[in-house]
């Protein structure tokens, strides 16, 4: 009889990993479904789509990290400091010169990131913590503490726009999901970072360029931080120093919740998604049903909580 339990317990569990997250998703809409007749209303699905692109952006970049068994907490001041440079060099240049330059200072920054834990052994919560702190300093040094206006009507459009029904913000996050999918999935880099995320040493052993490879994933976090980071900005029409504060939480917690192990080798960055999707549900549910916005940090604490108590449970089984 033990014997057959266990097999039902194992069975469970890997249906769980496969599916769970996704079941979660569909519990938590119907729920939501009778909770407000307006949760189920196209407007409002779209919505939901473009207020969690920067977070499910920045969350792709972070998955990566967390599969090599890292952490990225800069990832929020990462997108702060694209902010201001997309805004200030907006001013006197167009899209042509301000994006890649945005996007070029984050992935250097994730260039950073990586060296210093890959090559100098600094661990990668102490390094990204230092970088999220330097970031933002700079962030701040650039705009002298004073939020930049941008006026170019093109790059507006970039997070306010529509093509073909959907909100642009929603095709670059649904972008970024495939073009990571088909790497993580499909590539011999994609099957080493979860090489190195299971066994580091072994993944040396076998060959794996691992501390090449761990540096590459904070590159893509950087280079993600800043694309979140061009949403922002676009959305906002403006460069504020303190765009993105507290954002690396929510991507941790997007990861979390989609099911990616916090001990690195196991996760996929559609799991990711569904998480994202997951809280921006829960969150526009409880801002339809009238939830104070206070009482709402309570329910994402709880989640978060959950989560990794049940993904613990079946690492364990």
């Amino acid at each position: 009889m033990s014997t057959t339990f266990s097999s039902n317990v194992a069975s469970f569990t890997k249906i769980w990993r496969r599916v769970g997250v996704f079941a979660a998703l569909v519990l938590l809409v119907i729920a939501a479904s009778f909770l407000s007749d307006r949760f189920m209303t196209v407007p409002n699905l779209l919505n939901i789509l473009r207020q969690v692109a920067i977070v499910g952006i920045l969350a792709i970049g972070m998955t990566f990290v967390i599969l090599t068994r890292g952490i990225d907490l800069s990832v929020g001041s990462l997108l702060g400091i694209s902010v201001v440079l997309y805004a200030g060099l907006l001013e006197g240049h167009s899209m042509a010169v301000a994006i890649p330059l945005g996007l070029a200072a984050a992935m250097v920054a994730g260039l950073i990131n990586g060296i210093g834990v890959a090559w100098a052994g600094v661990p990668p919560f102490i390094m990204t913590l230092g970088m999220l702190s330097f970031a933002r300093g700079l962030a701040f040094i650039y705009t002298g503490g004073t939020p930049i206006p941008i006026l170019n009507e093109a790059f507006y459009d970039l997070g306010n726009g529509y093509m073909f029904g959907v909100p642009i913000p929603s095709i670059i996050l649904l972008a970024v999901l495939a073009v990571s999918a088909i790497i993580l999935s499909l590539t011999a880099f994609g099957r080493s970072i979860y090489a190195i995320g299971s066994n580091e040493e072994a993944a040396r052993l076998s060959g794996v360029p691992v501390n090449v490879y761990k540096i590459i994933v904070y590159v893509i976090s950087g280079g993600v931080s800043g694309l979140a980071g061009l949403v922002y900005a676009s959305q906002l029409s403006i460069g504020t120093p303190i765009a993105g504060q507290g954002y690396e939480l929510d991507a941790i917690a997007a990861v979390v919740v989609g099911g990616t192990s916090l001990f690195g080798g196991r996760g996929t960055v559609a799991g990711t998604f569904v998480g994202t999707l997951i809280i921006g549900v829960l969150a526009n549910t409880l801002n339809l049903t009238g939830v104070d916005p206070y009482v709402q940090q309570l329910f994402k604490g709880a989640l978060i909580v959950v989560a990794v108590y049940v993904m613990s449970r079946t690492d364990k089984a």
